[in-house]
């Protein structure tokens, strides 16, 4: 089997990216490292078009999709006639709201959306940033998104920390946009208000342009923030599974192998980790940002 957690292993103390509390935000970021800083690596690395072949696929199960549905009674989150970024933004403000972000060693066995739901009513009030994309992704999956979840990585191995959000592709305006349901939730547009992914951001944190962040996915606020540092600490480097299903991590699901993840690095980069022989690296934004299948 495909290593299921290759490239989380570059992160040997933050194994499943680790986030705590806002109030305790400032261990994630290195001591004495400034916005600008974080900025300029950016800035001296880009992303390069290549060559590398690789698909993203989302992999439908009507079957879980109504369980799933049913379960969460997805249809009372968002009117019927609402947009697909008017679903994404609904979903994901109902996961922000309703499981906070606990850095806890005590991690479920089963991550899929009805078992994390279920693990933070019976055993434990939260979870981390992956197990909240996690969930999120599969409820939008369910609500008939596409969507993904990204793990977003710093330059410096030494820095033992990730963060993990979702994408969800919009069809209205046919490309990804970025959306976190970890940390009270955030998302991000431009000035106009067009939500950005997460290439977008990266471009706009090289080109010195200002976004809007919308924590707790409300009050935009164009201030630079400690979320808007984070962030760019961690949008140097990404990876994502190649074909996403629901039990997509669940380890006690043995009914079908995981796949191969696909990392874009910039040019010249070195990913660092326990990368899989099988796992894809690209230096190509294009594709890896493009319609998925």
């Amino acid at each position: 089997m495909v290593g299921i957690f290759a490239i989380i292993g570059v992160l040997a103390v933050s194994l499943y990216c680790y986030l705590l509390t806002t109030d305790r935000y400032d261990v994630y970021i290195q001591e004495g490292k400034t916005e600008s800083e974080y900025v300029d690596l950016i800035k001296q690395s880009p992303f390069k078009s290549d060559t590398v072949a690789y698909h993203f696929t989302v992999v439908r199960d009507s079957v879980r999709t109504q369980e799933i549905r049913d379960y969460f009674k997805l249809d009372t989150l968002y009117s019927p006639d609402a947009t697909t970024w008017e679903k994404a933004v609904a979903i994901s403000k109902f996961v922000a709201t309703s499981i906070p972000h606990v850095d806890s060693r005590n991690l479920p066995e089963h991550k899929n959306a009805i078992d994390l739901w279920k693990f933070t009513k019976e055993e434990d009030s939260g979870f981390n940033c992956r197990m909240h994309a996690i969930l999120n992704y599969e409820l939008m999956q369910a609500a008939g998104l596409t969507a993904r979840f990204m793990t977003c990585l710093p330059q410096d191995k030494n820095d033992n920390d990730c963060h993990v959000v979702n994408e969800v592709w919009l069809p209205e305006l046919g490309k990804w946009a970025f959306i976190d349901s970890d940390m009270d939730g955030h998302y991000c547009t431009d000035k106009s208000g067009t939500p950005l992914n997460l290439l977008e951001m990266r471009e706009k944190y090289a080109a010195g342009e200002q976004m809007v962040m919308y924590p707790r996915f409300k009050d935009g606020s164009t201030k630079h923030d400690y979320y808007y540092k984070y962030m760019a600490k961690n949008t140097y480097w990404f990876s994502c599974w190649e074909t996403l299903h629901y039990f997509q991590e669940d380890r006690a699901d043995k009914t079908f192998e995981p796949g191969r993840y696909i990392i874009i690095v910039p040019e010249g980069f070195t990913p660092f980790g326990n990368i899989d022989q099988e796992d894809v690296i690209t230096t190509d934004a294009s594709k890896f940002w493009t319609s998925p299948e």
